[in-house]
């Protein structure tokens, strides 16, 4: 399958697209209405689809450890602290190396880094084979986790190349769309692991199975994406975007959506085990619940911030994890399984949404911010996208963190209280300061920020409320 050639007459109605290495656009204006309608919507779409092949792929591999640790009984000689600081350790370089991953878009092209990130995989997956067996020491699973954080890598790039590929008014559904389908990632392998071990299958059945799926990404990668130049050699946006403040702001909230979702992801089954007595199996016939519903959930996010705005559904959000962790506290405490699993799966829907909704912010804010500078048309769209793009892989590495704090979180409770109690009463806090900065930073209207706001309207621009 090669590229869409362009028209004869119109450069701006077709994809442009020449061999260097690989199948590259040179031409892409996804704001042109007649471009995008005529071929952008449909190459597009193409690139999304198996960007989010590849980005699931990734999650699975990346969160393989919350369900291999299941697997892990007495014979395995882990204590729960082991098990939730191994978690943390996949999170925490799951979260790292999307700052690398930002840039190789920029660096490779997103077609080629999708090859590489996604045949990558294999490395953590076959090492994880080799080793899952009792009497394989601590050090060496800790080891083998550390590799599998690549997975959480492939996020990152994704999101940085899907950013570019479409037009302002469609981005919340796309992007939704794409980290839904890669956060999916995580309910799939937990299904699956499922079903190994009712069927008394081990660990290395549910490794092996993923193996084959990864090189089949990587291959469907190579066939059908396509590489856009605009965002090639581009690194210095990942720089620009890293002094903006804005870029900071949004990670702090995204640490409230994301980091609760993939923290949660990895802690579920290890809370029921270790809090409640659930069983290995009786707590996987529950953990792929709440990371289901809140992938599923985040396009929607997406979508509701396109047309209420981000900034707006994000608040929102806020108040809805907090009043559900307010209720958690009280189910741990009272030490209600049904209660206690029924909020914990609104919470996942509550922060799948809220993954939706932040991340349409973002293009929002870049573009404001460069209409404001007086920018407009493409010029404005193509500094938007610009900026972003790049931002959103530093906002999803930091966001990622989240998910370390959250295991550690429950990890120290653990410790010291024999439950996830002190944990959730952190949470609660934290989704307290996410709504007062939402608030303050992108819907309360100061005398400055109001006229910036006026100015926009007579443009037109966008309004930070508006985001």
């Amino acid at each position: 399958m090669t590229a869409p050639a362009p028209a004869p007459s119109t450069a701006s109605t077709a994809p442009a697209s020449r061999g260097r290495g690989g199948r590259w656009i040179e031409e892409w204006d996804p704001e042109d209405e007649a471009f995008w309608n005529e071929s952008g919507e449909k190459t597009a779409r193409r690139n999304l689809f198996f960007s989010v092949l590849s980005e699931h792929i990734g999650f699975s591999v990346w969160t393989m450890w919350s369900v291999l640790v299941l697997f892990m009984g007495p014979e395995y000689g882990l204590t729960p602290a082991d098990k939730f600081l191994l978690t943390s350790v996949v999170t925490l370089v799951g979260a790292v190396v999307r700052v690398p991953y930002t840039f190789a878009v920029a660096v490779f092209g997103g077609r080629n880094w999708t090859i590489v990130s996604a045949s990558l995989l294999l490395v953590p997956t076959i090492a994880a084979f080799a080793v899952m067996k009792p009497g394989t020491s601590f050090g060496t699973f800790l080891l083998v986790g550390l590799l599998a954080g690549i997975g959480g890598g492939n996020f990152a790039s994704s999101m940085t190349n899907i950013n570019a590929f479409f037009p302002l008014r469609k981005k919340g559904w796309a992007l939704g769309l794409n980290a839904g389908g890669g956060n999916i990632g995580v309910p799939v392998i937990q299904l699956v692991a499922l079903a190994i071990i009712g069927a008394s299958g081990g660990p290395r059945v549910l490794l092996g199975i993923y193996i084959p799926l990864i090189v089949v990404a990587a291959v469907l990668a190579a066939m059908f994406m396509d590489n856009l130049a605009s965002v090639k050699n581009d690194t210095g946006a990942a720089k620009d975007a890293a002094k903006d403040a804005h870029t900071w702001i949004m990670s702090f909230l995204y640490i409230g959506t994301f980091g609760s979702f993939i923290g949660y992801s990895f802690a579920f089954g290890q809370v029921l085990t270790n809090q409640f007595g659930r069983t290995p199996m009786q707590a996987a016939y529950l953990t792929f619940i709440g990371p289901l519903l809140g992938s599923l959930i985040r396009p929607v996010g997406g979508r509701l911030a396109d047309r209420y705005g981000g900034a707006k559904i994000t608040l929102w959000n806020y108040v809805g994890m907090a009043a559900a962790t307010a209720v958690l506290v009280g189910a741990s405490i009272a030490k209600s399984l049904p209660l206690f699993v029924a909020v914990f799966v609104v919470l996942f829907v509550l922060s799948g949404l809220g993954n939706g909704s932040t991340f349409k912010m973002i293009p929002g804010i870049f573009q404001a911010k460069a209409l404001a500078k007086g920018l407009e048309g493409e010029a404005a769209a193509a500094h938007g996208r610009r900026l972003s793009g790049a931002s959103m892989g530093l906002i999803g590495a930091v966001g990622a963190l989240g998910g370390v704090g959250i295991n550690l979180a429950f990890r120290q409770s653990f410790l010291s209280y024999g439950s996830g109690t002190g944990a959730f009463v952190a949470f609660l806090a934290y989704y307290g300061l996410c709504f007062a900065v939402t608030w303050a930073v992108y819907l309360r209207r100061p005398a400055g920020q109001a006229r910036t706001a006026a100015a926009a309207e007579a443009k037109p621009q966008l309004s930070y409320a508006e985001v």
